[in-house]
């Protein structure tokens, strides 16, 4: 029996939370001092528009998408669990080929959803921390929220569900897992959900910021969000986090000293942002 939309969407939110959590403040590799600039910040919303249009105009990119996140997200997860993440540790890193083989040996199955679907957030949470080192933090918090504007637009225009379901369909063969969009039960997610939570993350570990608080609220505003689903069928799930960021700043407004002269940045690149749905 599918599991129900409800504890399904849970998993998702949950997961999204447990990104913005994730990150570490780590040391920037030495390259980033070198290609650090506000050109990076435009990062996120291409992540989500350029990749949208792209679906829906050149033919074959879900598939060209498929294939790069079957070939770059094992090794972002396993940086994450080796380098990025709270408590990682270089032997941890294996721990990205054990999930990458239950998500292909149960592919189908909730337990090879999941591990799927870590394996996509552990991979944002590198992908977070590296477009932190070489984005000013400022013009951070400014693609952070020009992605969520674009996710919004795109829903509300009816531009995204179309190519959301293209990407969604694509897959390699032999039961090798889809990694490009998650699906949880009765739910999807899109990558770029996921990669905004990780750059919210990144961010505040790099500004030496508290990250469970902006955890704790992405999964409160995402759960309220969510009651939206009674009348509609798609969401644009970065707009939680967007606001969370926006919470973070107002709050850090009113107490001085907090965040902003010590701040730093975080994210990457890859597939776009597609909302949650129930199928």
């Amino acid at each position: 029996m599918a599991l129900p939309f409800l504890p399904s969407d849970a998993g998702l939110l949950l997961l999204q939370a447990a990104i913005v959590l994730a990150p570490r403040r780590v040391a920037a590799p030495g390259v980033a001092a070198r290609t650090r600039g506000v050109a990076w910040a435009l990062v996120p919303v291409a992540s989500i528009v350029v990749v949208v249009f792209a679906i829906r105009y050149v033919s074959d990119t879900a598939t060209a998408l498929t294939y790069l996140a079957l070939v770059a997200v094992p090794p972002l997860a396993a940086a994450a669990l080796g380098w990025a993440a709270r408590g990682a540790s270089p032997p941890l890193a294996a721990g990205a080929a054990a999930l990458f083989a239950v998500a292909w040996a149960a592919g189908g199955s909730l337990a090879g959803e999941a591990a799927a679907a870590l394996l996509s957030g552990l991979s944002c949470v590198t992908l977070g921390v590296l477009l932190a080192a070489v984005t000013p933090p400022r013009w951070l918090k400014a693609g952070i929220l020009a992605m969520a504007a674009a996710d919004t637009w795109l829903v509300v225009a009816d531009l995204l569900q179309a190519p959301n379901a293209v990407l969604l369909a694509a897959h390699p063969p032999g039961g090798l897992p889809r990694l490009q969009s998650e699906i949880f039960g009765s739910a999807t997610m899109g990558y770029g959900d996921l990669f905004v939570a990780g750059l919210l993350g990144a961010l505040l570990a790099r500004e030496r910021r508290g990250q469970l608080g902006p955890a704790l609220a992405t999964l409160l505003l995402a759960s309220a969000f969510d009651v939206l689903f009674l009348v509609v069928d798609e969401l644009p799930a970065t707009v939680p986090v967007a606001t969370a960021l926006i919470a973070v700043e107002a709050w850090s407004r009113r107490r001085p000293g907090v965040g902003g002269a010590n701040a730093g940045r975080r994210g990457s690149p890859r597939a776009g942002a597609t909302p949650r749905r129930a199928r």
